[in-house]
């Protein structure tokens, strides 16, 4: 499934349609049956991916104990433990990235993910660069050289090189 077509294919619904569409989606997601075919994949200790609509990225994580409606999980990188809801899992491996067709300046938000390497032109229109470490409803929260930053997703663009330091470096003066 292309997310990002369904995604450019409602951006001209209105707010009920919307919300009528979350109201349904909730439902079959909340269905037993639902739960119970993602489970039949499970088993304790199995590494798995999930995504975190709160960072709208991908976590790697380790599944702990089962539950009714969640599956309780262990992330790798930082061993935080979490109860998820089993849909969050991403059996699959599908890829969860969202492009916009609509190329305006900037990014969309469903095209950020916290861990994400970006940059902006600050106020006296010099490039700064770091990394998204905080998803907000009108900007990230960029941590950059210079300190922690507030940016509207407009003013963003993806950081492509692996050395952000090297190119912070290059920019000063």
């Amino acid at each position: 499934m292309n997310y990002s077509e369904i995604i450019n294919a409602l951006n001209n619904a209105s707010g009920f349609d919307l919300f009528r569409i979350k109201s349904a989606i909730e439902r079959m997601l909340d269905d037993p049956k639902c739960i119970a075919e993602i489970k039949q994949h499970l088993r304790i200790n199995q590494e798995i991916q999930y995504f975190d609509p709160a960072e709208n990225r991908i976590i790697n994580a380790t599944i702990t104990a089962f539950k009714r409606t969640r599956v309780a999980v262990q992330h790798i990188e930082d061993k935080a433990r979490w109860n998820i809801p089993y849909y969050y899992i991403n059996l699959d491996k599908i890829n969860t990235d969202i492009t916009s067709l609509h190329k305006e300046t900037g990014l969309q938000r469903n095209e950020v993910k916290v861990g994400d390497k970006v940059g902006f032109l600050d106020k006296n229109n010099i490039e700064q660069y770091g990394d998204v470490i905080r998803l907000n409803p009108k900007t990230v929260t960029i941590n950059c050289r210079t300190g922690q930053w507030r940016v509207a997703y407009s003013f963003l663009f993806k950081v492509f090189s692996p050395d952000i330091d090297a190119l912070a470096s290059s920019t000063e003066v």
